[in-house]
C-alpha cells in the first residue's frame, strides 16, 4: 500500500466516533498484514513505576479471553520484555532483539520467564510500537503479535517494507483514541452526573447548577457524590479532573452522537 492508499483510511480513523471504531479500522489493516491478534494499552496516570489503577487504564485487544486472562494474571504484562522496552522508549521495533537477547541470556530472569511461556502459547515474533507523549503521567503503546507461521524474519521483511505505513495508522489510530470518551463499566458517569460536573467546572455554584438543571441543590449533591464515587475520587475539584483526563466530559457522548443521525 503506497502513502496515497493509506490516506482514505487514516482519514476514516480521524474522524470515529468511538473508541472501537478506530481500533477496529486500525486492526483490520493489521489483520490483513499477518497480525490478526493486537493489543493497545494507554494511562493518563502513570506514577513512578506502575500504570495506575487498572481501571483507570484503557487496554483493547483483538485476543481471545485466555489470552487476557493469562496477560493480566499477576500483572504478566509487566514481566515482558516489550512492555518494559515500550515504558523507557518512543519509537518502533521488531521482537527480533527479543529473540537474540534471550538466546544469549541478557534478559533478567523474569523477562526470559515470560519469554518462555509467551513460546508456548504461540507468541513468538511480532513488532511493538510505543508512542511518544506530552505528558510525564501518559503512556501508550500497541504490540502486534505475528500470525501462527510468521517468523522473525518475515516480520522483520513487513516492518522494513511497510514501516511508514503502519506508523501512520498506529499513530492516528492512538491520536484519535485519546480524544475520544474513555468510556468503562468501572468509571461511568449518568448524563446528569456529566451535566453537572461541566457546570462545576464552569465555576457555577450548587445554586447556579441547581436553578440550571432545574432540580434541587441537594439532587445536585446527589449527582456530583455518585460522580465521584465513580470516578474513585474524593473531592467534587478531583472529579472535574480526572472527567476531563478521561474525555468523559465537554464532549458529545457517542449516545447523543448515535441519536442525531
Amino acid at each position: 500500500m503506497t502513502g496515497t492508499d493509506v490516506l482514505p483510511l487514516l482519514n476514516k480513523i480521524a474522524a470515529s466516533s468511538s473508541i472501537d471504531e478506530a481500533w477496529g479500522l486500525a486492526t483490520d489493516h493489521f489483520a490483513a498484514m499477518g497480525f490478526k491478534r493486537a493489543n493497545y494499552g494507554y494511562t493518563r496516570f502513570r506514577h513512578l513505576k506502575t500504570i495506575g489503577d487498572p481501571d483507570d487504564a484503557l487496554f483493547l485487544t483483538t485476543c481471545d479471553a485466555e489470552f487476557v486472562k493469562r496477560y493480566f494474571q499477576g500483572a504478566f504484562y509487566a514481566k515482558t520484555p516489550v512492555f518494559r522496552w515500550a515504558e523507557r522508549n518512543s519509537g518502533a521495533c521488531t521482537w527480533t532483539w527479543v529473540k537474540e537477547a534471550f538466546e544469549a541470556g541478557r534478559l533478567a530472569p523474569d523477562e526470559a520467564e515470560a519469554v518462555r511461556q509467551n513460546v508456548m502459547t504461540g507468541v513468538t515474533a511480532g513488532m511493538s510500537v510505543s508512542f511518544p507523549e506530552v505528558s510525564s503521567r501518559s503512556k501508550g503503546a500497541l504490540g502486534l503479535i505475528a500470525d501462527p507461521g510468521m517468523s522473525h524474519v518475515d516480520v522483520d521483511r513487513v516492518f522494513t517494507a511497510r514501516r511508514e505505513e503502519i506508523m501512520a495508522v498506529a499513530n492516528m489510530m492512538h491520536l484519535t483514541i485519546v480524544h475520544l470518551p474513555q468510556l468503562s463499566r468501572h468509571r461511568a458517569l449518568s448524563p446528569r452526573q456529566r451535566e453537572s460536573l461541566e457546570w462545576v467546572a464552569d465555576g457555577k455554584t450548587t445554586q447556579d447548577v441547581a436553578l440550571l438543571m432545574g432540580v434541587s441543590p441537594a439532587m445536585v449533591e446527589k449527582h456530583l457524590r455518585l460522580a465521584r464515587e465513580a470516578l474513585a475520587v474524593e473531592t467534587t475539584a478531583q472529579a472535574v479532573a480526572k472527567g476531563a483526563l478521561l474525555n468523559m466530559i465537554f464532549q458529545r457522548m457517542p449516545e447523543v452522537a448515535q441519536a442525531a443521525r
